[in-house]
């Protein structure tokens, strides 16, 4: 199970890059690379999927609990010579004081070997004792490693170099520097997607050479396989429900493009077919029994997705009719009457009594638990109704306008939600939320939509 952890000391020291880099470059050596993401997050995982050659997995013990973490790790790295993991902001932040959701303790339950990737502005010498000080904090951490990056120039890297290497027993693997070429624009919650971003291919190429060039790649593959194999419980059978014959639309196209793969591959593996459906190009709703909007960036093409007034209708038409509908964050935007941004309207698809306003400052961000209304959720009970549901939303706008007795499948228990007290809005047979649900043991939401909507099917 050779794998490797990308951490640094913060956020924003390159580590997306120098994952994007690797994942690419061991590809072209031949290797089979399986990337993963540490957290909840869908823009990093597109660009390490598009570089690796296959989907990016997330790793989350929030949503999925510790045990099933690690063994979806161990499951999915079967198929892999070697798997890259990037985690998220720093090494040893988390959501508890006590580092038990750190990306620390996701290296130490997978045990990955870390390569840390240390920005250098303004750094020389001073890399010593802040990589001993990592060592010490935490000496069950694996430290196998560390890349600088934003180096000013061969003399600043040389005495990164010299630094480290007399200082620490820590390899120095290498050193990326100043390059607007290599560069990932931010936007949002990170990243612009490669979906959306034309040049994305060709930057992944800069990216890949500038890795090539400066990173011992041959040092990292032999360090990769140095992590021992994972022993895990064998999980019993689980009875999965069938569903041949259902059909899923799901938006997939430059707007909307928030989907985790796993929860796609657990909609295939129960027997739904899913039908692309392009909100920017299609005229009408194609023939399906259920309709799934996801997360994406609806305000950026507002004015294309209002000039689709024939979608816009069919959609709306459907869920009139009683279509079962699920829409997270973008697509229940996408699903109310208009979004305002940067001063301008767009029409959208009306089906939500309410309007989308586009803040500057987030209006919810991170993890939420959410509590299901009983007698209210649509998609049936739940097989543990006093459990919280874990889930997490990233938004800048808000819904106004809505009646005052909307009906809601949530009670926000921690997060923000539509109004800071609920989340979940009802409409006949349309669920849509700003939280992102993640398809696990503890939240099975793919197979209680799916049942839903076969029964609405078969009514």
């Amino acid at each position: 199970m050779a794998s490797l952890f990308i951490s640094a000391a913060h956020k924003s020291s390159g580590k997306t890059t120098v994952s994007i880099g690797l994942c690419a470059a061991l590809s072209k050596r031949g290797l089979v690379v399986q990337p993963f993401k540490k957290g909840p997050d869908y823009i990093d995982p597109i660009w390490l999927g598009i570089a690796a050659g296959r989907p990016c997995y997330n790793l989350d013990f929030f949503t999925a609990g510790k045990q099933e973490t690690i063994m979806d790790f161990a499951r999915r790295n079967q198929s892999a010579d070697i798997s890259i993991i990037e985690g998220n902001k720093g090494l040893h932040d988390g959501l508890d004081l006590d580092g038990s959701n750190s990306n620390a303790a996701l290296a130490k339950s997978l045990q990955s070997p870390v390569i840390l990737v240390i920005d250098a502005r303004g750094t020389m010498r001073g890399i010593a004792p802040l990589l001993i000080g990592y060592q010490v904090f935490d000496p069950e951490v694996y430290i196998a490693g560390v890349i600088v990056n934003m180096t000013g120039g061969s003399r600043h890297e040389s005495k990164l170099r010299a630094a480290v290497e007399h200082y620490t027993d820590i390899p120095f693997l290498g050193a990326l520097g100043k390059d607007s070429s290599i560069s990932l624009d931010e936007q949002h919650i990170g990243l612009i997607p490669g979906y959306e971003d034309p040049e994305s291919g060709s930057k992944v190429r800069i990216i890949t050479a500038a890795v090539n060039n400066h990173i011992d790649l041959d040092r990292l593959v032999e360090i990769a396989g140095t992590a021992p194999g994972i022993t895990t419980m064998t999980s019993k059978t689980e009875n999965i429900l069938s569903f041949h014959g259902i059909t899923i639309g799901i938006a997939q196209d430059s707007a909307f493009g928030f989907y985790y793969p796993g929860d796609l591959d657990a909609m295939r593996a129960a027997g739904a077919e899913i039908v692309p459906i392009n909100t920017l190009t299609d005229s009408e709703l194609p023939r399906i029994d259920g309709l799934f909007i996801g997360g994406g960036f609806p305000e950026r093409y507002a004015a294309e997705l209002q000039a689709n007034t024939k979608l816009r209708d069919s959609i709306k038409t459907a869920i009139e009719n009683g279509l079962p509908a699920y829409a997270e964050c973008g697509g229940l935007m996408y699903l109310s009457r208009s979004l305002n941004w940067q001063g301008k309207t767009f029409d959208m698809v009306g089906a939500i009594p309410g309007d989308t306003r586009m803040h500057e400052k987030s209006c919810g961000r991170g993890y939420v638990k959410l509590e299901e209304n009983s007698g209210v959720f649509p998609w049936g009970s739940s097989n543990n109704p006093t459990a919280l549901v874990h889930a997490h939303e990233f938004h800048y706008s808000s819904i106004e306008g809505l009646p005052e007795n909307t009906k809601y499948a949530y009670t926000v228990r921690r997060g923000s939600g539509i109004n800071q007290q609920s989340d979940g809005l009802i409409y006949k047979n349309l669920l849509a939320s700003y939280s992102h649900l993640r398809n696990t043991r503890a939240t099975p939401w793919i197979e209680r939509f799916l049942s839903f909507v076969s029964d609405k099917k078969a009514a």
